[in-house]
């Protein structure tokens, strides 16, 4: 059996071959999955990606998915996890009817979801206003957040006391090898300093939306969210069948459990949020 782990992060298992933009650990390989996917056709029985297709324009989706296709091999399995539209949009419905009856829990749980509604999506600098929300001194539904959000919200909480976005780090200068560090940092910068001096006074006052366009093509903006008959038209129109909603723990896959992707070895969900679902590529 061979397995693709497209976008890992920093979830992968030494069994699969393991895809990320940028290289987030040993044996990730680093390839922009916007140009395709650097395997020949039907070389892997196993394709999944996780909370990577809402990042994809909708009108490339189909593309990428069309490429998991190609390397699959007949009778292979994809499942793909996204953020799930259904589940967030009754959260939300929920949110606003007991926020309105004068729940002050239900108004915090109520701003919450508006941010993992729209804030990875109108975001335009790096963690956006939901950074922000876990820099707080306190949290009043820390518990409500980690239902939705499971292991990836519980380590933004661990770190929040430990960086601020607001507050640069302060650097030790008597420290002789931050300051030679820093050295290097300009040194090798130094191009790059003087294109963007050039920028600012070329463009004046439209360098910051030059800066705004860069970050929202950086691919950490959602370009399009998913619900469970949006995904499954999606993956038909590729040409697979056997489509299936799964739970984190269900699958086509043997022993999925067992890699840790969408669960911990706990058992418990890493991504609660998440629409899991699964296909088969036709024999013929």
């Amino acid at each position: 059996m061979k397995y693709l782990n497209l976008g890992c992060g920093r979830r992968f298992d030494s069994a699969w071959t393991n895809i990320d933009f940028t290289s987030t650990g040993d044996g990730v390989i680093a390839w922009d999955l916007t140009k395709g996917i650097p395997y020949p056709d039907r070389s892997f029985n196993v394709v999944y990606s996780s909370h990577v297709l809402e990042h994809f324009p909708k009108t490339e989706a189909k593309s990428f998915l069309d490429e998991c296709y190609r390397v699959l091999r007949p009778e292979g399995v994809i499942r793909i996890a996204v953020p799930d539209l259904e589940q967030i949009a009754k959260t939300y419905l929920n949110s606003l009817e007991q926020a309105s009856c004068g729940s002050q829990e239900w108004a915090d749980n109520y701003d919450w979801m508006l941010l993992e509604m729209y804030d990875q999506t109108v975001r335009n600098y790096s963690g956006g206003e939901m950074a922000k929300y876990f820099l707080k001194e306190y949290i009043p539904n820390q518990e409500f957040i980690l239902q939705r959000l499971g292991g990836e919200a519980e380590n933004l909480l661990k770190t929040r006391n430990h960086i601020n976005p607001e507050k640069p780090l302060v650097v030790d200068t008597k420290s002789k090898i931050r300051r030679i560090l820093q050295q290097v940092y300009r040194f090798v910068r130094y191009r790059d300093y003087h294109r963007e001096s050039i920028l600012k006074l070329l463009l004046g006052k439209d360098y910051q939306a030059l800066q705004i366009g860069r970050f929202r093509q950086g691919g950490e903006v959602h370009q399009w969210m998913y619900d469970r008959y949006s995904l499954a038209l999606l993956l038909k129109t590729c040409g697979l069948e056997n489509i299936v909603l799964r739970t984190a723990s269900e699958s086509y896959i043997s022993n999925w459990t067992s890699f840790d992707l969408d669960t911990e070895s706990d058992g418990t969900v890493y991504k609660p949020d998440s629409l899991f679902m699964e296909a088969i590529k036709p024999a013929t």
